[in-house]
């Protein structure tokens, strides 16, 4: 579980300052499950610069809670989380400084969006969170203020969590943990499955993946997963610490997510893939496929330039998918195309996606 933070202060002098509004959403992966919004009285004046960049200023301050008013509710929000922040040393830095000012020492693991772009976004003049989501195409409203910047935050994540082809991400999240009384592990991890089309990931200890599977119901697909009574699949229940999964809507992204992870991940408990590819091109060399997304308000995008499958991306905004340049950069690229030029071509044949853009 994650909670993306943005925390706007006072300004002045290093660990001297003082919050003045803060956006907690608590993420899952996959949507927000719980929030906190608020402006906080820091009680300490704010530098006239910070009240130009981002509007707040003393008078709108005067009733807001004080920090030590609303610090139970930050430590329940954010309690068994991985904090996630745009430049995160700078807002755990001040959440510390603020909870020591309390006598409590605020401790929780973080990961910088700063710093996970630059690794799977590279090349970029700058990793500024405002020139970063135009860069990419995601849509900013009250920058500058917390939770204006903390739902971009939200946006920016999810793509990398799409781009992070090696699960790093992911591994570094789940936590380790004793894996006894194995039915109630099960029922567990399956009350937490969606009923919704994607792929999941069986992880071991340390995030390690030892299994990949795929479903139109990822639900029923883990739960036949569970039912199967052969060695090999006793052994990796044993093994198996926690699942995770990634939604695509599109039974064809699904297919291509499916093969793509098991080709870089190799888990050991699937088996060999066996798949042919061949290099024939497309009906139309260069196009953009539309179809389902994750949720109603969502397209999946996939991409073919000069009869090659670039890779594939999700967007909710019509002008991310007619800019190609903003499309290329919010897309996964597929390092194994012409491996999937088959899987690509043969559902085309069987199968309808809601649009096709030729350019």
């Amino acid at each position: 579980m994650y909670v993306i933070i943005d925390i706007e202060t006072t300004g002045g002098r290093y660990n001297e300052e003082g919050i003045t509004e803060i956006a907690i959403h608590k993420y899952n992966g996959h949507e927000i499950v719980d929030s906190f919004i608020s402006l906080i009285n820091p009680e300490r004046d704010i530098q006239p610069f910070v009240v130009q960049l981002t509007g707040i200023n003393k008078n709108m301050l005067r009733n807001a809670p004080k920090f030590y008013e609303v610090a139970k509710r930050i430590v329940e929000i954010t309690n068994d989380c991985v904090m996630i922040a745009h430049n995160a040393s700078f807002d755990y830095r001040i959440l510390k400084t603020e909870f020591r000012r309390l006598g409590y020492d605020f401790q929780i693991p973080t990961l910088c969006t700063v710093e996970l772009s630059k690794k799977l976004i590279p090349g970029l003049e700058s990793y500024s969170l405002g020139k970063l989501c135009r860069k990419v195409g995601i849509p900013m409203s009250d920058r500058h203020r917390a939770n204006g910047d903390a739902l971009a935050t939200i946006k920016l994540f999810e793509l990398l969590l799409q781009k992070d082809t090696h699960k790093e991400i992911v591994k570094t999240t789940i936590k380790t943990g004793n894996q006894r009384d194995l039915s109630q592990k099960l029922l567990k991890i399956l009350d937490a499955l969606p009923t919704s089309t994607g792929v999941f990931y069986v992880h071991k200890f340390k995030g390690k993946i030892i299994y990949i599977g795929k479903g139109k119901n990822l639900k029923r697909s883990v739960n036949k997963l569970f039912l199967r009574t052969s060695t090999n699949m006793r052994k990796m229940q044993k093994e198996m610490l926690s699942i995770t999964f990634e939604e695509t809507g599109s039974k064809l992204i699904m297919q291509i997510k499916f093969y793509e992870e098991i080709t870089i991940h190799k888990p050991r408990y699937n088996p060999k893939l066996n798949h042919k590819e061949f290099n024939f091109g497309f009906s139309n060399p260069n196009m953009i496929l539309i179809d389902k997304g994750k949720d109603l308000s969502e397209r999946s995008v996939l991409l073919i330039e000069n009869n090659e499958f670039k890779g594939y991306g999700f967007t909710d905004l019509n002008y991310q998918i007619t800019n190609i340049e903003i499309l290329r950069s919010m897309i996964s690229f597929n390092r194994y195309s012409n491996k999937f030029n088959n899987i690509i071509n043969s559902y085309l044949q069987k199968e309808k996606v809601e649009k096709i853009i030729r350019f």
